[in-house]
């Protein structure tokens, strides 16, 4: 067994954040590449979208098989399941430069899907174990703040390697590298203490308990349209602004990267106060309604209702200013449209997996993690890149994307319906 030597918690903060922002990036340096990628490879729309889908198939399929084993490891198990999620997910983005074909493109898209599943099934688990209470919200939108960032650096990266080299290859082993030597940092982890949980239920037994909590699906319901469209937006995005407005394809990527930097950045950090000042004025009011002091269990159902409250929020802040984007007649009021939209689009970020999070009891935490994932990427983003590209093949891509606004409001509406729910952990 390695001896752990990381046990300052802001220190693990740091380390997971900085590997949760690699692994965003490795993700989305293919939408960076995609145009030149399909080009090399002759990929319809349809089959460059698809490549997306399958890289999820590998991602939430997997997922819960990770969830179980979390939830059912002693001290230290988490962490060696993280090590080698990294890993994995980092040797099969190399890979996906080394393919000369399509097949092999999707059969290292699928790998680089089920090394993802294990890091972010299991490490929001550990944020939240280490995460001082009052601070979850701040602490949870730290780590998340790499989703945008990442995925902006992932446009970068790929399109300003694509761009210096002319290799569309070079990008993804310069994308890979790096994890094989971080992952090994992570064994490291001193995880706060816990007994493995031999008496929980079998997966399916996990998965039926969580369904019967109705706050937690309301929040997945949500989150399943939310990533339909973000998913959709984010991955055609460097396409559109190259086919719609002419700009040249590592220059779009670059651009919209960028953009998607400093928006995530800014909403998703004030996202995390807002569902801490959020979960903070649940509790109060249900002080003042109990007239008498709360339980652990009101006290994370409280933080999760507050939450849901900014996931409705930012959905619907999101939607027309979505539309706004898409409907702009240049490049530039494509990026005002697409500025405020994506500050709107991240303030969810943290408070989303936080709602998730404490929305169930303790021991089933990394188990509702997975199945969040298997659910939003089961119904959600699996068929939007290639139902977009599907549409664009037969209409106009301004018409493709337009359904992306309308499916943020729908996000906005399940959640909000999910505020009032008050059931209690059991």
């Amino acid at each position: 067994m390695v001896a752990a030597v990381i046990r300052r918690p802001k220190v693990i903060l740091a380390l997971l954040t900085a590997l949760n922002l690699l692994n965003y990036l490795d993700r989305f340096v293919l939408s960076a590449v995609l145009a030149k990628v399909q080009d090399d490879l002759h990929l319809t729309n349809f089959v460059g979208g698809s490549l997306a889908t399958v890289f999820l198939i590998g991602y939430f399929a997997t997922s819960p098989v990770f969830g179980n084993l979390a939830d059912r490891a002693g001290t230290g198990g988490r962490r060696g399941l993280v090590a080698l999620g990294i890993a994995v997910w980092s040797v099969a983005t190399v890979a996906s430069g080394l393919a000369h074909g399509a097949a092999a493109l999707v059969a290292a898209r699928a790998v680089v899907g089920v090394g993802e599943a294990s890091y972010a099934t299991i490490a929001p688990t550990l944020i939240d174990d280490v995460a001082p209470p009052g601070q979850k919200g701040r602490w949870m939108a730290i780590f998340y703040s790499a989703t945008p960032i990442g995925s902006a650096l992932g446009y970068i990266v790929g399109g300003t390697v694509e761009h210096a080299t002319g290799s569309w290859r070079a990008a993804f082993f310069v994308a890979g590298g790096p994890g094989i030597v971080l992952a090994l940092l992570c064994l490291l982890i001193a995880e706060p203490p816990r007994r493995a949980a031999a008496r929980l239920p079998g997966m399916l037994a996990s998965v039926r308990a969580l369904l019967g909590m109705p706050l937690f699906v309301r929040a997945v319901l949500g989150y399943c349209a939310y990533t339909f469209a973000l998913g959709g937006f984010a991955y055609w995005a460097p396409t559109y602004l190259h086919v719609r407005y002419g700009l040249e394809a590592g220059i779009a990527s670059r651009r919209f990267g960028l953009v998607t930097v400093v928006t995530g950045a800014v909403g998703t950090l004030v996202g995390g106060w807002l569902g801490d000042v959020a979960a903070r004025t649940r509790e109060r009011r249900a002080r003042v309604g109990r007239g008498a002091a709360l339980d652990a269990a009101d006290v994370d159902l409280a933080a999760a209702r507050g939450c849901v409250d900014v996931c409705a929020l930012s959905a619907a802040l999101g939607a027309p200013l979505a539309a706004a984007a898409i409907l702009a007649s240049t490049a530039t009021g494509f990026f005002f449209g697409a500025f405020p939209c994506e500050i709107g689009l991240f303030l969810l970020s943290g408070p989303v997996n936080v709602a998730l999070l404490r929305s169930v009891p303790t021991e089933l935490r990394a188990s509702a993690m997975a199945l969040s994932i298997f659910a939003i990427h089961l119904l959600g983003d699996l068929w939007s890149p290639p139902l977009i590209g599907l549409a664009a093949d037969h209409s106009s891509w301004q018409w493709a994307m337009l359904g992306i606004p309308a499916v943020f409001a729908v996000a906005a509406s399940v959640w909000w319906g999910g505020r009032t729910h008050r059931v209690r952990l059991t």
